[in-house]
């Protein structure tokens, strides 16, 4: 037998009957689901030292479990010292098991470790049932060794899902287990 896991789990034994009940679904396929996840590091101040992109690779990749890739500048800017395909960030998009591994240390570990942490704000979808957040320090994540880091760095998240509307891919998130500040249940 092939490893499935916990979390694509729960979604196929719990989140999809519940979620067919609350929405009237008549097919399974219309249920929405996690397509992807998105990680996305800007350095700002890569454009003086670039070893922060190679750090930030670095980390992003440790995160993920995935080889994260540098971004470069798309323009030149100035003001910012900065030129036209120098490197500034690090992205690394999860599908399939690596998405669902990363998700659950998300929601297990990683979110309950930030300082003062009451939940993550239930309104930042984007209409069309996409949630991003924003994570203001790299080291909530237990694969990140303290001593190692020499900056403390934040990223957004974008979790990518198949939900026409924000009603939906909240429903779908909170099944799934994503601790949202204002809980109405």
């Amino acid at each position: 037998m092939s490893y499935t896991p916990r979390l694509k789990k729960k979604y196929r034994e719990e989140v999809v009957p519940a979620l067919m009940e609350q929405f009237q679904y008549s097919s399974i396929m219309e249920v929405p689901r996690i397509v992807k996840v998105s990680l996305n590091q800007g350095v700002g101040d890569a454009t003086q030292d670039k070893k922060l992109v190679d750090n930030a690779v670095e980390e992003m990749s440790i995160i993920a479990g995935q080889r994260a890739v540098p971004t470069k500048a798309r323009k030149s800017v100035s003001n910012f010292k900065l030129r036209d395909g120098m490197p500034i960030g690090a992205r690394v998009t999860l599908r399939n098991i690596k998405m669902y591994e990363f998700m659950d240390r998300l929601i297990t570990v990683a979110l309950p470790r930030v300082r003062d942490f009451r939940g993550v704000n239930d309104k930042s979808f984007d209409g069309r049932g996409n949630y991003s957040m924003g994570i203001t320090e790299q080291i909530i994540f237990p694969e990140i060794v303290m001593d190692k880091v020499n900056k403390i760095t934040g990223m957004d998240i974008t979790i990518v899902t198949t939900a026409k509307t924000d009603a939906e891919a909240l429903a779908l998130l909170k099944l799934m287990g994503m601790p949202f500040k204002n809980q109405r249940n």
